[in-house]
């Protein structure tokens, strides 16, 4: 694809080989992590106490981190199909990594430092408060949001970067299974008919 401006100044991509507009962004409802650009109008606002702390923040994968995509390996492997960084719930702009739709489950691949490990996590040193507030924020934001899906009748399941994976893809597999609704056997199949 290739931008040009049209009629109004605004970009736009044309795919090469039929030249038909397309959106920057089309179909997604927010760039991956690959997508994004430094924002330089924010760096005098930002709260990160060296530029290279505010370079390494804003390099941080929203999706498709490594553990996520072990995990995910290794449930395909087990039969599993989930769909990757979706809402569970129609309006609730938390996203979880990975949902099974019809068991009614959603798993939350958790980072040790961001989501407050009382193995791994730490708090820097540096610029204290403000991480203090961020890190808390975070975990009430976990709370509030397992508790939300419990309420509609889903099940969180977190899992944290450092858990063995084999482990982990287990526990949901089963959980997943256990939740699926029973197929109905029809009364042709009991008996051996076709």
């Amino acid at each position: 694809m290739k931008p040009h401006t049209d009629s109004d100044g605004a970009a736009v991509l044309r795919c090469l080989d039929t030249g038909i507009p397309r959106t920057a962004n089309r179909g997604a409802s927010r760039p991956s992590s690959s997508a994004r650009t430094p924002r330089e109008a924010s760096a005098a606002a930002s709260t990160a106490s060296t530029a290279g702390v505010r370079r390494r923040m804003q390099a941080q994968r929203t999706r498709d981190t490594r553990p996520e995509l072990e995990l995910r390996r290794f449930l395909h492997a087990l039969g599993m199909r989930y769909r990757v960084d979706r809402a569970p719930l129609p309006g609730m702009r938390r996203r979880a990594d990975l949902v099974f739709g019809p068991a009614r489950v959603a798993v939350y691949v958790d980072g040790c430092f961001w989501h407050g490990c009382a193995h791994h996590g730490n708090r820097p040193a540096r610029n204290s408060e403000y991480w203090e507030a961020k890190l808390d924020g975070n975990r009430r934001r976990d709370a509030d949001t397992d508790a939300k899906l419990t309420a509609a009748g889903w099940l969180s399941l977190r899992v944290w970067e450092h858990e063995p994976v084999e482990d982990a893809a287990a526990r949901i597999a089963a959980s997943v299974r256990r939740r699926l609704p029973q197929r109905r056997v029809r009364h042709s199949d009991e008996v051996g008919l076709k």
